[in-house]
């Protein structure tokens, strides 16, 4: 008995312990067995990859539960992640988080069918009809809120109040149709999705406890019962996305256990980020009145189109410094066989097969101080130049970048509802600022700290609120 457990002990070092090698990355894995640096990944990923840049330099290989994952931090070298799909690839760890957030198997999934019906409902003339869609339904949703003969203020916590309204109109415009058209109401759809979203980076991680499992298996099911009729028909009241996706997942084999599952994927893909995205913009600019006045000195000398055809340099401006500060995704690729990766300095590195390639825009380009001066500091205009024409002339180690800040990915994998994200938010600020008095419940508010657990997973979330009253604005 005692030498079984020796040979498994020696075993299991024999099996998890590694060296490195000449040609490969610096490697640090940690003091704990196995667990590695998993702990300090979790729990502040950037204050962790900070620690690992500063020990390294721009390229090393962490251990994490067992998992070796080797982190790019210099931008001129991500083209040679992010353009080899030969050596690199994307779908086995996103298949990875699929199944552990979603419970979600797509074995037969056309990956290029899927991206060309997004391409298809995402961009060009129908682009316009969601740009619409959306417009009528922030509008009403809006008035809902706030009726035009309220007179008093109304208090609320700006997260909340971005995030679901953005929600419901996002889930109107791309799930549920017309509001009375649709046996789930937005708002008990967004209840259960905010539970949900709660455990999302446990779920992601697998470190739920007992409760919070039980808890997570339970608001999952209620959202598949909740989404469980949308898209299934043309007349449901769904948008034809939904409808055509729906069926590309009926052609590949799917049942509607599966549809369910798949389309919860998408609620999250779609909304998880508008919302907290739409909260840091307005939290930054009533912070900040300098910003506030120039932004809402653009939107009273244009006459608003829903298309987002109309120039707004100094919102958009304000809007790329937003997701510079708190767009956080990983770019992640699973190295499927042995690669030699050439870094822009000339350097060459092995990147051994079995491996994973973890890119994080959010250190570097994004809050690189060579980059971007005082890169903690929100500038609505720093990407403007003096003229008032974008600025897109970044620089670091005296070579211009590429890549500057990537909040909505690269290359291949990019964001393909990118404009009609950007479309929704700047809808959305437009009418707040033009048609409501917005002001900060207590003036010298600072803007809440991030949840550092958040990192990896888009766009990142507050600790706590931040408290806003609102009313109609009189009108002339």
């Amino acid at each position: 008995m005692i030498w079984a457990v020796v040979l498994l002990v020696l075993l299991y070092f024999t099996v998890t312990h590694r060296s490195r090698c000449k040609s490969e990355p610096p490697l640090d894995r940690g003091v704990i067995p196995w667990l590695g640096h998993a702990l300090q990944f979790g729990k502040d990923a950037a204050k962790f990859l900070n620690r690992m840049k500063m020990k390294h330099g721009d390229i090393f290989t962490v251990r994490a539960a067992g998992r070796y994952v080797t982190v790019l931090l210099d931008p001129h070298s991500y083209d040679a992640v992010i353009n080899d799909s030969d050596s690199l690839d994307f779908t086995r760890y996103a298949q990875v988080l699929m199944e552990r957030i979603f419970n979600l198997r797509l074995p037969h999934h056309q990956l290029d069918a899927a991206k060309a019906l997004m391409k298809r409902h995402f961009l060009g003339t129908r682009l316009s009809d969601l740009n619409g869609s959306a417009s009528r339904h922030l509008q009403a949703l809006l008035k809902a809120e706030t009726p035009q003969n309220q007179k008093d203020w109304k208090e609320e916590g700006l997260f909340h109040f971005s995030y679901s309204l953005l929600f419901k109109a996002g889930y109107l415009t791309l799930f549920g149709g017309e509001q009375n058209n649709n046996c789930s109401d937005p708002s008990s759809v967004y209840e259960e999705y905010m539970k949900f979203d709660g455990l999302l980076t446990k779920l992601a991680r697998g470190t739920l406890r007992a409760g919070e499992k039980r808890t997570a298996l339970s608001v999952r099911r209620r959202l598949w019962e909740l989404l469980a009729p949308t898209g299934l028909t043309e007349d449901s009241g769904s948008s034809p996305w939904l409808h055509a996706y729906r069926r590309l997942l009926q052609e590949e084999g799917s049942d509607e256990e599966t549809q369910k599952k798949a389309v919860l994927m998408q609620l999250w893909a779609s909304q998880g980020n508008v919302g907290p995205a739409a909260f840091w913009l307005l939290g930054f600019l009533l912070t900040n009145p300098e910003a506030l006045t120039a932004v809402k000195t653009e939107f009273s000398e244009i006459s608003f189109l829903p298309d987002g055809s109309v120039s707004t340099p100094v919102f958009d401006s304000a809007l790329e410094e937003t997701l510079r500060l708190t767009a956080a995704p990983f770019i992640t690729r699973e190295v499927v066989q042995e690669k030699t990766l050439l870094m822009a300095d000339g350097q060459q590195y092995l990147l051994r097969k079995g491996d994973r390639v973890c890119l994080f825009p959010f250190i570097s380009p994004q809050m690189d101080p060579e980059i971007h001066r005082q890169p903690q500091k929100f500038k609505y205009d720093r990407f403007l130049n003096e003229d008032g024409s974008v600025k897109k002339d970044f620089y670091k180690g005296g070579r211009r970048l590429k890549y500057y800040t990537m909040p909505w990915g690269a290359g291949t994998n990019g964001c393909v509802g990118k404009q009609f994200a950007i479309n929704t938010i700047r809808q959305f600020v437009y009418m707040l600022l033009t048609n409501y008095d917005v002001e900060l419940c207590d003036p010298h508010a600072q803007m809440p700290e991030i949840n550092a657990s958040r990192y990896g997973f888009g766009i990142l979330q507050p600790e706590e609120d931040l408290l806003v009253r609102y009313k109609p604005r009189k009108t002339q």
